[in-house]
């Protein structure tokens, strides 16, 4: 015979979590509630994890709606289109800084070549210049 499964309202899971955080003896409580040990265990775990609001009501959960793009509020599209705007911006940015810092480190290594060249024929002697 199959058991029925009884639904209890979030109120009634919120009490019965109280009286467990309280530490009241969960088989005493199981067995006056007549639930599950495990089913405290998990409105408990529930609640610890997201409070109160995190105990559903019995019935069917609601459904969320996904909004596409057609859907959309105006508001959050202008912001949307805001961002990707500030995105392309850093993004262009970035290279542009990129090409930079990878031309000076060719120019110092052209540097530092042109100085081994020197020191190693003898022209100048090398010195480094003072530091700031």
């Amino acid at each position: 015979m199959p058991r029925k499964v009884r639904r209890f309202s979030r109120e009634t899971k919120l009490e019965a979590v109280r009286r467990m955080l309280a530490g009241e003896n969960v088989t005493t409580l199981s067995n006056e509630l007549n639930v599950l040990r495990k089913d405290l265990y998990k409105w408990r775990a529930s609640f610890l994890a997201g409070g109160p609001t995190a105990l559903r009501s019995p019935g069917r959960p609601r459904q969320q709606r996904e909004t596409g793009p057609a859907e959309a509020k105006p508001e959050a599209a202008a912001s949307t289109a805001k961002a990707h705007r500030r995105i392309a911006e850093l993004e262009r940015k970035l290279e542009r800084q990129t090409e930079e810092l990878e031309s000076i480190r060719q120019d110092l290594q052209h540097i530092k070549e042109k100085r081994l060249r020197e020191v190693a024929q003898g022209d100048k002697p090398f010195k480094p210049s003072p530091s700031r």
